[in-house]
């Protein structure tokens, strides 16, 4: 793969281009998937391929191929060239430059104890089946789910700088679910956590980590319980928010509007463009002064954790927000110059064919000095919220609605009773700004993402987010039922 990589960056630079990077990688792919108890979904794949990233005539170009036969790289990097000399062709903006740095050559592998495609497809089902048959003593439940996901990912990257390098990632997760039904009304309740469950890099001790049985034994009777449960009020409240869900709530409101690609426009799919822009770089008031939120994609165990991005640039940790201000962006070679910054390496693309795009890596909040257990004895009366049911969010990552499966009333300083369809709502500078109380490492756990779209066509990325729980005053809580 390296020679191949090395290959293509030649037959690149023979055909006129300035500067050139290939990268050859593998993807390896299974999943398991119960319904009801019945296996419904099996899934075993694995592709290669190779993509030629180039400038030539100061245009970017880009092609790919799954042919990976020596004539066939070849012609795929000369594709490369000509598409960017086309694009040199057309009016707009300022011609590509990458400013200088050092050729890399190294390796990078993520760490695991117990290879997952090792573990017997017997073993998997038989797991999945086992919290399925949990979920559905409850007679209540008409759908219970589960599912396994694992990934082995490898690539071998080299440029016409002088980089080497080659990386190796393996992923495992995945999630169960109930859904109780009453006449009109469903309500859903999840494990470990919602939407495709819970990843992180790493072998089959990530699913015995993740407690599927147990955790089956907790979601089931929630989830009918919710049938009953009182709605949501609707009103301004303090609300403390799990793990799970600051996740989402981190991913959505200052990973995406931290993109400096959707900033300056060139990137503006699902959701897309940002309210961070760069005249408030260092002096906007994003949050109180309790909100630190870094990119680190050096955390061990983490999604969002790798080597190097796909423009060779080492893995780093920035402040994107620092004591409540608004303090950096993800960003690549070629955007960071243009706000005085150096690329935060977070170049990344899904596969070999796809061109990379600036994507999150693991966006965190960093913990702060609260017990959870304290910061509910400190609220007198408000919300807990708990794993991620839907949400919604505008173009430029300001107004936002979530809603989630589960939240508990917290009277005089306890926990009551659950309360069925939570929503919350907000504009981000304010809701982060009603940030009073964040929660200490013990209660900090980083969450994996396998699902963040971007790019036409679209890219699933697989990134992190490592959260405490965390409080938030005057929230607007609840909506109007028909």
């Amino acid at each position: 793969m390296n020679d191949l990589a090395k290959h293509a960056v030649d037959a690149a630079i023979r055909a006129g281009a300035s500067y050139a990077d290939c990268r050859v990688a593998r993807r390896r792919k299974e999943s398991v998937h119960v319904r009801n108890g019945v296996v419904d979904a099996l899934d075993s794949s694995e592709e290669l391929a190779a993509g030629v990233r180039v400038i030539a005539n100061g245009a970017w170009g880009f092609a790919a191929t799954a042919n990976l036969e020596r004539p066939s790289i070849e012609r795929t990097a000369q594709l490369a060239v000509r598409i960017a000399k086309a694009s040199a062709t057309v009016p707009g903006d300022q011609p590509v430059s990458l400013p200088p740095r050092d050729p890399v050559r190294d390796s990078w592998e993520s760490q695991f104890e117990v290879n997952p495609f090792e573990v017997p497809l017997e073993d998997k089902i038989s797991l999945l089946l086992d919290a399925n048959r949990i979920l559905r003593q409850n007679k209540e439940i008409s759908l219970a789910v589960g599912g396994l996901a694992f990934f082995d990912d490898e690539q071998d990257f080299a440029s016409s700088e002088g980089d080497e390098i080659h990386q190796r990632k393996i992923e495992s997760g995945g999630l169960i679910s109930a859904t109780a039904v009453d006449g009109a009304r469903a309500q859903e309740r999840s494990h470990p956590s919602s939407l495709d469950g819970y990843h992180a890099a790493g072998g089959w001790e990530v699913v015995e980590g993740m407690a599927l049985t147990a955790g089956a034994e907790t979601i089931g009777p929630q989830a009918v319980a919710l049938l009953s449960a009182p709605p949501c009020p609707r009103e301004r409240l303090p609300i403390i928010i799990d793990s799970s869900q600051m996740a989402l709530q981190i991913h959505e409101s200052c990973g995406h509007p931290c993109e400096l690609d959707r900033v300056f426009g060139t990137e503006a799919s699902y959701a897309g463009t940002s309210f961070l822009t760069p005249d408030k770089l260092g002096s906007f008031r994003y949050g109180s002064s309790l909100v630190n939120i870094t990119a680190d994609a050096t955390i061990p165990g983490a999604l969002g954790t790798f080597g190097y991005d796909d423009e060779g640039v080492p893995a780093q940790r920035t402040f994107l927000v620092k004591e409540g201000v608004f303090s950096g962006y993800l960003s690549s070679r070629e955007t960071a110059p243009r706000v005085g910054l150096v690329s935060s390496g977070t170049m990344r693309a899904d596969g070999a064919n796809r061109l990379p795009l600036i994507r999150m890596t693991n966006i965190n909040l960093e913990a702060g000095d609260w017990d959870l257990d304290e910061m509910i004895k400190d609220t007198k009366r408000g919300l807990f919220l708990q794993t991620t049911k839907s949400w919604s969010i505008d173009d430029q990552r300001l107004n936002f609605q979530f809603a989630t499966e589960i939240a508990w009333e917290i009277k005089n300083g306890s926990l009551g009773g659950i309360v069925r369809d939570a929503t919350y709502q907000g504009i981000t500078p304010e809701f982060w700004g009603s940030c009073n109380a964040v929660g200490n490492r013990d209660s900090w756990r980083m969450w994996g993402v396998v699902n963040c779209a971007k790019g036409e066509p679209v890219q699933l990325m697989h990134v992190g987010h490592g959260a405490p729980p965390t409080r938030f005053a005057g929230v607007r809580v609840g909506v109007l039922e028909k």
